[in-house]
């Protein structure tokens, strides 16, 4: 800690680069990664329920399917991010996100009938099905009110 205070106070390290916080890519990412469990615990929740369209499982595993890519450059964008914060094992810290990601999705749809949660939440499914890779991502990049990152967005500049 030492060490970290004389290379601030000297000018070789600014506040950000010490701070545990995210550029722009790494909020987006994780915002990503969040939408992804959301919609994750609408469909296994919901799957058993009549619905016009489909089952939703299946209509999530879609959504899964057309963004793929997308999903993957968030889990290597969070997997560098976790490695250079210092992660001795990046793929375990993703892991551990995305599992807190969907417990507090899961926390929140126990907290409701299911019946109410489904109804409630199955257009998520359709909305994001009809969006392209460019609508995702602005929906990613858009703060979620009542559900903050694991990190603030770094304010200063993106590093």
């Amino acid at each position: 800690m030492m060490l970290a205070g004389f290379l601030f106070l000297s000018g070789l390290v600014t506040w950000p680069a010490m701070a545990n916080c995210y550029n722009s890519a790494e909020y987006e990412a994780e915002q990503g990664l969040r939408i992804q469990s959301e919609l994750m615990v609408i469909a296994l929740n919901c799957q058993h329920m009549a619905y016009r369209k489909g089952n939703l499982y299946i209509r999530y595993r879609e959504i899964s399917r057309q963004k793929e890519d997308l999903l993957k450059g968030y889990e290597n964008t969070l997997m560098e991010y976790f490695r250079r914060k210092g992660s001795g094992n990046p793929e375990s810290s993703l892991n551990d996100l995305r599992t807190n990601l969907a417990n507090a999705v899961a926390i929140k749809s126990a907290q409701m009938r299911p019946d109410i949660f489904c109804y409630q939440n199955r257009d998520r499914i359709e909305a994001a099905l009809e969006m392209n890779t460019e609508q995702f991502r602005q929906w990613a990049k858009t703060p979620s009110v009542g559900d903050p990152t694991s990190q603030p967005l770094c304010r200063d500049r993106d590093y």
